[in-house]
């Protein structure tokens, strides 16, 4: 597609309120947002494994205008293995720099001091359907693996899910990193808050505790 094509696009594009909470839980989660003229505009970048295809489709289906190339599996060789990923960007917009300036004010990625003002019960979903899992088959707690955030960040994070979900969330570290978990007590709160949002194909991340 042309470059003027291309610009023209862009001026039609637009922002709806359920893409804002999917992106604010992408980012939060495996998404990212990348400026390639230091901060003017940014796009969007998601990546998955084929075994999260219907997932990928999903995010796909809900930023298909935003995207200029329809997703293709694609395989490169690591360690001797062919692995294998879904991915798209979007196009570069000054519709994501305020996101991007709050997520990434430095370059690396944070959560910003007003989460407590864009995340929804829906962008918790797309966040947990991201990094989220059970602990094990034997628990009822669940985690969301939070391994690139400093503890400031997610003591940030708890404590928003307890004000604003009332949600009792605890931080474990494994290794040199933190991960949040959803205490037993409050896990069923918790699924009835995203349970709404959750894909048929991602449940599997709630265990078998009547999500």
């Amino acid at each position: 597609m042309r470059t003027k094509q291309i610009e023209q696009i862009k001026t039609t594009l637009k922002l709806t309120q359920k893409q804002k909470n999917i992106l604010v839980g992408l980012i939060l989660g495996d998404g990212h947002l990348e400026t390639l003229n230091k901060g003017r505009t940014y796009r969007l970048k998601v990546e998955h494994s084929p075994k999260q295809k219907d997932y990928f489709e999903w995010l796909y289906t809900n930023f298909k205008d935003w995207v200029n190339k329809v997703p293709e599996l694609r395989t490169r060789v690591s360690l001797g293995k062919s692995i294998g990923t879904y991915s798209f960007n979007t196009y570069s917009s000054g519709l994501l720099r305020f996101y991007g300036k709050q997520f990434y004010p430095n370059g690396k990625k944070i959560i910003p001091k007003i989460i407590d003002k864009i995340i929804t019960p829906q962008s918790l979903a797309v966040w947990f359907m991201d990094d989220g899992s059970i602990k094990s088959k034997f628990h009822k707690t669940l985690l969301i693996h939070t391994h690139g955030y400093s503890k400031d960040d997610l003591e940030l994070i708890k404590k928003v899910l307890k004000d604003k979900f009332g949600l009792k969330v605890g931080l474990q570290k494994q290794y040199d990193k933190w991960r949040l978990y959803i205490f037993s007590e409050s896990v069923n709160d918790f699924k009835k808050i995203i349970s709404p949002y959750i894909l048929p194909s991602m449940r599997y991340k709630l265990g078998n505790t009547n999500a």
